[in-house]
This record gives structure tokens, sequence and C-alpha cells, in this order.
């Protein structure tokens, strides 16, 4: 099984042409063969593996159940509509993005709900992203302390956690990790109890740095959490469908932020500020750093990955019209 964070690169030897026009000595020609036949020997290899990749690409897609319309969210507290421009993946789907496709470590999907991705891509293209959910039951969060919070001071203490965070992502094998700055400052909707924010983060020595775009929407009980995983160079893209994924996600009736009863329903042991600098105080005592998705980048194959995943999803959405269409003449 090839990961997708293999690199294959293609050298085309065409062989030493003389300028001149002299001829060539008969060690020179024997070099000239040795050379073409070793590159022949590359090329079929890589095609090898190019072939290896598309099925296994394939496969996994194919194992995959994109969803759209009204969607109950697991622990059936929460729940999303989703239109025709998107696609729901579960959490099954979800873990085989996050871990098989982008190479995250393992356990890295663990307590995800599911992960929306802009309709017509697939996960597998170098320019695609994707929307993780979670939800973190820890109780009501007030929002008391939302216009009081400085974001530039708090924004120096996320970076020294980081650091700390990176230092341990070393030496289990991984790329440092580092927090730029905001790529958009903190913003809370008192009307729709939803709070969004968005961090620049950079991987090892990859050329393009990462977007981390955080959603929290505020529940009776606790907090739904939507990342966008995306490139620095895709924010206005993110920016464009941002209100869309926004009015994405809800609480049920019963789980929303006004349904709070004072009377019976906990308090969270922290506020806004926690909820954005990504630390969660557990009833343990501990702090709990909230976890980084690392989209990897720079896939380079023989065709054009875009050109591939599209046709994968093209492939799926004509089979989808299929199974429709035989369930309406049955």
């Amino acid at each position: 099984m090839l990961p997708l964070t293999r690199i294959f690169c293609v050298f085309f030897i065409l062989g030493a042409v003389n300028a001149h026009g002299q001829d060539t000595t008969p060690s020179q020609e024997a070099s000239q063969d040795s050379s073409q036949a070793q590159a022949s020997i590359e090329q079929t290899q890589q095609e090898k593996e190019q072939q290896e990749y598309m099925l296994w690409a394939n496969a996994l897609w194919e194992s995959m159940t994109p969803q759209t319309g009204n969607i109950a969210l697991p622990g059936n507290v929460a729940e999303l509509n989703v239109p025709d421009d998107f696609y729901y993946l579960n959490s099954q789907d979800s873990r085989k993005v996050l871990e098989d496709i982008w190479g995250n470590p393992p356990g890295s999907a663990d307590g995800m709900l599911g992960m929306l991705f802009p309709a017509g891509a697939t996960p597998f293209e170098g320019d695609s992203w994707g929307v993780t959910i979670e939800y973190q039951q820890d109780g009501y969060v007030t929002d008391e302390d939302a216009d009081e919070i400085n974001y530039d001071d708090l924004l120096a203490q996320m970076q020294e956690d980081t650091q700390l965070s990176s230092e341990e992502r070393v030496t289990q094998g991984y790329e440092a990790i580092s927090l730029i700055g905001w790529a958009a400052k903190p913003y809370y909707d008192e009307a729709s109890n939803k709070l969004h924010w968005a961090k620049e983060l950079k991987f090892g020595d990859a050329p393009v740095n990462t977007l981390n775009y955080n959603i929290r929407v505020l529940g009776r009980k606790g907090v739904l959490v939507l990342n966008f995983i995306a490139g620095m160079d895709q924010l206005p893209l993110i920016n464009q469908n941002l209100d869309t994924v926004l009015t994405m996600a809800d609480f049920k009736e019963g789980s929303k932020y006004a349904d709070f009863n004072p009377e019976i329903d906990d308090v969270a042991a922290y506020g806004i500020g926690a909820l954005v600098a990504g630390k969660v105080l557990a009833k343990t005592g501990l702090i709990a750093a909230a976890l980084v998705f690392l989209k990897k980048f720079g896939v380079i194959i023989v065709l054009a990955l875009g050109a591939f995943a599209r046709k994968l999803y093209k492939g799926r959405k004509s089979k989808a019209k299929e199974s429709k269409a035989e369930e309406s003449t049955e």
C-alpha cells in the first residue's frame, strides 16, 4: 500500500546530442546505451508505482459515502444542513482522509464526527481543503468575557504553547510546528453564539503555510468545533465559503445555547478566551492542548492529481445519479 506522501518524480533522459555533429566513440555509445537502459527501467518502475497509487486512491474513494441534506451528527445533539455545493463524510471516512490520505498521526481522528468538503473536489487533490467537525461536551461556556479579551496578548501566549507542543512533536518523529500569527482575528457573534478566528501555521520546511480556520458553535451543554484545514494561499477562498459553513451547523432544539438551565446544567470551567487559545481546563485540572491537523501538501505524480481526483468525483456522482434513477423506477 503506497502512502500519499510518497514523492514520485519522472526524469526523461533524451540522450546526449553532439552539438557539432561529431561522431561518438564506441565507449561513448556504450555509455549512452547504458544510461538509456537505466532510464527505461526507472520509468517503468515509476509507471508501476503510479498505477498502484491510482488503484489505491480509487478503492479508498469508492469506500467513502459523501452525503448532503439534513444530517444528524453522532450524539444527536447537533445537526448539519449540507447544501449541494458541499458534501459530508462520516467519522469513519474522515479517519481515512486525515490519517490515510493526509498523513496525520494515528489517532488524530479520534472523536471526529465527520468532515465537510466542497462539491466537485476530493481529498486527493493537492489544493483540496476540508472542515473537521467535533463536539466537546464540557458544559455551558459563558460568553460574558467575549468583549474584554486582549487577543494580542493571547496570541503571544499561544505562540509559546505551540513551541512547547512542537518540541514534543519532533521527539515523536513529526515535523516542527510554529504559530506565525492571526490570519483572521477572533470574532464572536452574540446573536448566533458562533465564534470564529484563523491562525497561520508553519510545518517544517513546507513552502506553503497552513491555514487553521476555527469555528465554535456554543450550545447548552458543550461546543460544536469546526476547523478548516487549508493552505494560507486559500484564505480568500475560505473567506468566500465561511458564511455558508457557519449556517450549516447548529444544535437541535433543546440543546441550543438559549436552552441553558442554570438549575440543572453544568457550566464549563473556561470561557471564550480558552476556546480561542486552544486550551481546555479538564475536570482533573490538567491542561490539554487542542489538536492541530497537518495537511500534507506537495504530492508529485506523473499525471495531474487534480484531473485524476476530478475523475474520481465525477465517477462517484454518475453512480449516485444512476442509483437514484433505479430507486425511482422501483
